[in-house]
């Protein structure tokens, strides 16, 4: 009798799927097709993101192993299109670059292609701040007070890694430009984070003790 009953229930929980995947077999249909879209255009992503991260790199290598100075004026544009393709490596690296054989003079390029970096890519929040830590002391010698702080802030503002250092730059700002007070606010911040850098931390000791112990 149990495995008449186990025979029969059985059939019927099969039959139950049998009917189930009648039912419905336009949207079970439907489903795979989406599915297999879907991993379809994943893969094909991905691949497409890989195959080009590659021409990027062969494209920056080549680059650099060309440059010369008879090659100035092409190395920058190439770079400067390499920045506007938005790539989280080497659009950073080639402005590095430019910055590094100083093939841009216009101030306000610079600014422009810092601000690519920094606003309309996909970077890592430390890699970030760095840029922005770069920019800042990129203009720190032309720049005022308010200017430098607002390109700071973000950092300041954070529990970055480059927080220190920033907060350094701006007491070597003010204490060159003779505000000293001001200086020594922001040597006393650094003395008063739970990690600054150590070597920012000596620094900005060293600074209080000798220049500013007043």
């Amino acid at each position: 009798m149990d495995e008449d009953l186990a025979i029969i229930n059985s059939n019927t929980r099969n039959e139950k799927i049998k009917n189930f995947f009648l039912n419905n077999k336009k949207l079970i249909i439907s489903l795979i097709i989406i599915l297999i879209t879907f991993l379809i255009i994943f893969f094909g992503f991905n691949e497409y993101k890989e195959n080009k991260k590659k021409k990027i790199s062969d494209l920056y290598n080549s680059i650099i192993i060309q440059y010369s100075d008879i090659t100035k004026e092409q190395t920058t544009s190439a770079l400067i299109d390499i920045i506007n393709q938005k790539d989280s490596t080497y659009s950073p690296l080639s402005l590095y670059f430019i910055l590094d054989k100083q093939l841009i003079t216009d101030q306000n390029k610079i600014n422009e292609l810092f601000d690519i970096l920094i606003e309309k890519i996909s970077l890592e929040e430390e890699i970030k701040n760095l840029i922005i830590y770069k920019k800042a002391l990129f203009n720190a010698d032309s720049s005022d007070e308010n200017q430098l702080l607002k390109i700071l802030n973000p950092i300041i503002n954070s529990e970055s890694i480059w927080k220190s250092h920033s907060l350094y730059l701006m007491a070597e700002f003010f204490y060159y430009k003779g505000e000293k007070q001001k200086s020594k606010d922001f040597f006393s911040q650094i003395i008063t984070l739970k990690n600054p850098n150590q070597d920012i931390l000596r620094e900005a000791q060293k600074r209080l003790n000798r220049d500013l112990s007043e």
